[in-house]
């Protein structure tokens, strides 16, 4: 039985393989960021509240929850960034990190 340990694969089954993991980690990407989306707008619609989250000199307090979730995701980009670096799949991982690096300065912006 010949061994197969240094056998490439072929270049189209490779591209199919980068495309294919391409797709699934974008989809799950946009799946996360619709997840944090909804739970934003769900607590804007809480805070449209006419007393809510304000203390006694009526200024509101921060909102802590859009530098939470965005910098949550920020930092899930930027590990499979590095995963994905990290196995080979430089393509795909150099598009997670510039997602994670473009989600880190709208997180930057979001800060209170």
């Amino acid at each position: 039985m010949p061994e197969r340990a240094g056998k490439q694969p072929s270049d189209e089954t490779s591209a199919l393989t980068a495309g294919c993991l391409l797709l699934l980690v974008l989809v799950a990407d946009v799946a996360a960021g619709l997840l944090i989306a909804i739970v934003l707008a769900v607590r804007g619609m809480n805070r449209m509240d006419a007393g809510s989250g304000r203390t006694a000199d009526g200024v509101p307090s921060p909102d802590w929850a859009p530098v939470l979730g965005f910098g949550a995701l920020a930092l899930a980009l930027g590990a499979t960034a590095v995963v994905l670096l990290r196995i080979g799949h430089r393509g795909i991982g150099a598009v997670q990190l510039t997602l994670c690096v473009f989600l880190t300065v709208h997180t930057l912006r979001a800060w209170p």
